[in-house]
């Protein structure tokens, strides 16, 4: 398939570039589930990481949609998720966290596009139809129908909420919907 074809695909996701500056970011990092302590108690941190190409990522997407330096290219990105359904390089870590009630849970975007960090009642799809259709996913996730703006976090950024019930709960990128994490909250 050609560029151009690439080029209409992925133009949905063009409109959620954020540009701005960013550190290098290594090709596969890979931790995560830190420990901060905070005002409070501890908070638990899922890294959200990529691996973006930003020339040919910001040549198919737009400028500013890749803010790193090097990794993977567009048309790399796009053979993986067509042979795997997924692209390793964009993952959350650790994939599966455990906490107590009454610690924050922090997602931080230290990768090189934009994310979300949504709580879905099941996984499902995302926004871009087509990241969907190849990732192979059929239905989409309600709630990432439901976003808002400040639900994408930029390059850099970061979102954090106070865990008060007990359970588990399941998070997705409502972009790149592969990207997933389990967090399994036990009693204080």
């Amino acid at each position: 398939m050609s560029i151009r074809f690439y080029s209409s695909v992925f133009a949905s996701v063009a409109v959620l570039a954020v540009a701005c500056s960013h550190d290098a970011q290594p090709l596969s990092p890979s931790v995560g589930g830190s420990l901060f302590a905070v005002a409070g108690g501890l908070e638990r941190v899922v890294k959200l990481f990529d691996a973006c190409d930003p020339a040919t990522f910001n040549a198919i997407l737009g400028p500013g949609a890749c803010t790193r330096n090097g990794g993977v290219t567009f048309q790399n990105f796009i053979d993986q998720l067509t042979r795997t359904q997924s692209v390793g390089a964009w993952h959350f870590a650790p994939t599966v966290l455990t906490m107590k009630e009454g610690q924050a849970l922090v997602a931080l975007n230290s990768g090189g596009e934009t994310h979300t960090f949504t709580e879905v009642d099941e996984f499902g799809g995302g926004i871009v139809p087509n990241l969907n259709r190849l990732a192979g996913l059929t239905t989409v996730a309600h709630e990432c129908n439901e976003l808002k703006p400040g639900d994408f976090l930029p390059p850099g950024a970061r979102s954090s909420e106070v865990e008060e019930e007990t359970g588990v709960e399941k998070y997705q990128c409502c972009i790149h919907p592969w990207m997933r994490a389990e967090i399994r909250i036990s009693e204080k």
